[in-house]
């Protein structure tokens, strides 16, 4: 089974689409993570619904301690799938079921709303995990459940840049990276609401600092 863990912020309404991407089927389990005293108008059939302390690494960890698949995918709330990345996490669970070798999987990133300028970010954000072995956790994190639990899963006390702190944490390890065939597309919400160059030049400073800070084993 391959477990989709979906961890969803408070007042978070864009994760209403994502489940009715995700197909039903006996090889499937959907888990919606909503932060405490958090709730939506309706929630997608079939899927499980979670409540747990607000904060991504938080309710990420609830998720995968409730999560039954062997494999786990970690997708935002915002994100959006098709059938070809469909296909690829479906293909990369059943090859780790088949006793393939453990790694951290991951997809190219993509925008379906926001700004033409977009484009340029996803195609740094897709360079620098290519080259630089740095895919973050909007590009779904896809990997067995024994290598999330390995890691000690996410930790909270890093506050943002979460999966970029487990990235690392997969690095020091030795394992390996592989990027998947597909895409993940995601929401430019946060660039449209506080402006594409301010928010742009805050991720970049920030990827800077984390990446010297998780490097030396602090936290950014």
């Amino acid at each position: 089974m391959l477990s989709i863990v979906i961890p969803a912020g408070p007042g978070d309404r864009d994760c209403s689409a994502l489940p009715y991407d995700l197909p039903l089927g006996d090889d499937i389990e959907r888990v919606l993570v909503l932060a405490e005293g958090d709730a939506l108008p309706g929630t997608p059939p079939s899927t499980r619904v979670l409540t747990a302390p607000a904060g991504r690494a938080r309710q990420i960890s609830a998720g995968l301690a409730a999560a039954h698949g062997g494999t786990v995918w970690v997708l935002h709330a915002d994100s959006r799938v098709d059938a070809e990345t469909l296909a690829a996490a479906r293909q990369a669970a059943a090859g780790f079921a088949r006793g393939d070798a453990p790694a951290l999987c991951w997809f190219d990133l993509a925008f379906h709303d926001g700004p033409a300028a977009m484009a340029i970010n996803a195609f740094g954000a897709n360079l620098r995990s290519r080259w630089f072995g740095m895919p973050f956790g909007d590009q779904g994190f896809l990997a067995p459940r024994t290598l999330f639990e390995s890691l000690g899963g996410f930790d909270p006390s890093v506050g943002r840049g979460e999966d970029h702190a487990f990235v690392h944490a997969a690095r020091r390890a030795g394992l390996p990276l592989r990027r998947l065939r597909g895409r993940v597309a995601t929401s430019a919400r946060r660039y449209v609401d506080h402006g594409w160059w301010r928010t742009t030049r805050e991720h970049l400073v920030l990827t800077w600092r984390q990446r010297r800070a998780f490097a030396r084993g602090a936290t950014a």
